[in-house]
């Protein structure tokens, strides 16, 4: 028996997304959340953008591939779009509605800042978009792990190994200093929404920080389930 009576309402499960440079430790991080959460007795589930449903899985493999890049930042954020709307079709709004919390390796932060402020695409564009394909699904807490672009490129290489770059990794230092930038501000201008995260120390003092910004604004040991 949990204690819960049959009748009582199902909450709505939390939101949380990861973003950051290539190499931040998002993934990691978004793993170590789920386990934290279901140390606690809260269902949670770890995705990824681009991916998480198996039509945008495909999505990812032409977009990585950079398919799409000829066409233009506009047809990229148009494709990224396209396999977010089927992930919150099929996965993240179905578990969220059955009170599982979901993490997510990028989300809509990362559109406007790799299309939106790198691509050049007009910010009305880039909301527009966001307000047809997220809506009232946004983010509950957003953390931006924050790391020198270098360290970064050189984790994902290690990560790597002999596998190619992909279209992101592949583009210069330049491109990952500015990309950087454009997710700080993205932190610095919605800080309600946003932590920004020191990514530059151990993975333990990372998840430590992420942990505590979990606890101060999610409260989740308040979700927990009685045994």
């Amino acid at each position: 028996m949990s204690g819960e009576p049959t009748d009582a309402p199902r909450r709505r499960g939390r939101f949380i997304t990861l973003e950051g440079g290539e190499g931040a430790g998002k993934s990691t991080q978004a793993a170590r959340i789920v386990a934290a959460l279901k140390g606690l007795g809260i269902p949670a589930i770890a995705t990824r953008e681009p991916g998480g449903t198996a039509k945008a899985e495909e999505l990812r493999a032409a977009l990585l591939a950079g398919i799409v890049a000829p066409l233009g930042p506009a047809a990229e954020a148009l494709a990224f779009s396209a396999a977010r709307v089927d992930h919150l079709d099929r996965k993240i709004k179905p578990a969220l509605e059955e009170g599982v919390w979901v993490v997510c390796d990028r989300f809509a932060d990362s559109t406007r800042a790799y299309q939106g402020a790198l691509g050049h695409l007009a910010p009305q564009l880039i909301r527009a978009m966001e307000n047809v394909v997220v809506g009232a699904d946004r983010p509950d807490l957003t953390l931006m792990i924050d790391l020198d672009p270098e360290k970064g490129l050189a984790r994902a290489a290690a990560r790597r190994g002999d596998n190619s770059v992909d279209r992101f990794e592949g583009q210069s230092t330049a491109f990952h200093r500015a990309l950087r930038a454009a997710f700080v501000k993205i932190a610095a201008d919605e800080p309600q929404r946003c932590a920004l995260i020191d990514g530059a120390r151990s993975e333990n003092d990372v998840a430590a920080e992420i942990w505590h910004e979990i606890e101060n604004r999610l409260d989740p040991r308040e979700w927990r389930r009685p045994l």
